[in-house]
């Protein structure tokens, strides 16, 4: 092993495991089969970086974004999966993004908004997953319309729905399925932010951070991760472009 995989080796997986954050509540890239055993695109990642360290990986499951970020505090993870962030920038060592997903809305067919640009109006009442990247987002963004947050994803459109509020946030390929569950829901065109997904670890580890860069952009331009997301049969995410 090379003096520089041996240095981001102690970074990325001090204790000779790679403790992988995964957020279950995002489907699209984590999932659990029939009998509890972790897949998807984050875990495929995980798994192969493991291999490249050389070192055993320990799943730490999460069902809320915000949840993950609180986790760093505790030094329970290693590395984690989630969408780039400003706020989330400060604790986390980001790396470019390996998948994009549409961030969009949702309404009711009687709704009479039409258009991304009429949501942020005042009485306008958004659902969002608390400490999700679109709640972060939005909540520096919306100038006029409030929020209203479910502990998670998967609770969005059953608040918004139950509350009878005006707008729920996500992303695309959860609510478009949300939309084919329930009659009389339609989504807005387009999107209202890209939501860049990557790979991050704990601030101070430069060696090791920019290893996971490298390593992210090689699973990008390799196939990797286009492979993955065909594998998992994920609709909704593209393979983000290369760094530049």
């Amino acid at each position: 092993m090379s003096p520089t995989v041996s240095a981001a080796k102690t970074d990325i997986a001090p204790s000779g495991t790679l403790r992988a954050a995964i957020n279950f509540d995002n489907t699209i890239l984590a999932t659990k089969d029939a009998r509890g055993e972790p897949g998807g695109v984050s875990v495929e990642l995980a798994r192969e970086l493991a291999r490249r360290l050389g070192v055993a990986t320990e799943y730490v499951p999460y069902y809320a974004a915000g949840k993950v970020v609180e986790g760093l505090q505790s030094g329970v993870w290693d590395i984690c999966f989630l969408a780039i962030d400003p706020l989330r920038a400060k604790l986390i060592s980001f790396t470019p993004p390996y998948v994009v997903i549409e961030g969009a809305y949702l309404v009711t067919d009687v709704s009479s908004i039409h258009d991304n640009a009429e949501v942020d109006r005042p009485g306008v009442r958004v659902a969002v997953s608390t400490g999700s990247a679109y709640d972060l987002y939005l909540s520096r963004e919306l100038k006029h319309a409030s929020i209203v947050r479910a502990p998670t994803a998967k609770d969005v459109v059953g608040m918004f729905l139950a509350q009878k509020l005006d707008v729920a946030a996500g992303v695309r390929p959860m609510l478009e399925a949300d939309a084919r569950e329930n009659s009389g829901l339609r989504l807005l065109p387009g999107r209202f932010m890209a939501i860049n997904q990557a790979m991050g670890m704990p601030r101070g580890r430069e060696a090791g951070a920019k290893y996971l860069a490298d390593f992210v952009e090689e699973m990008k331009a390799s196939g990797f991760v286009a492979d993955a997301l065909t594998r998992n049969r994920v609709v909704g995410a593209s393979v983000a472009p290369a760094a530049r």
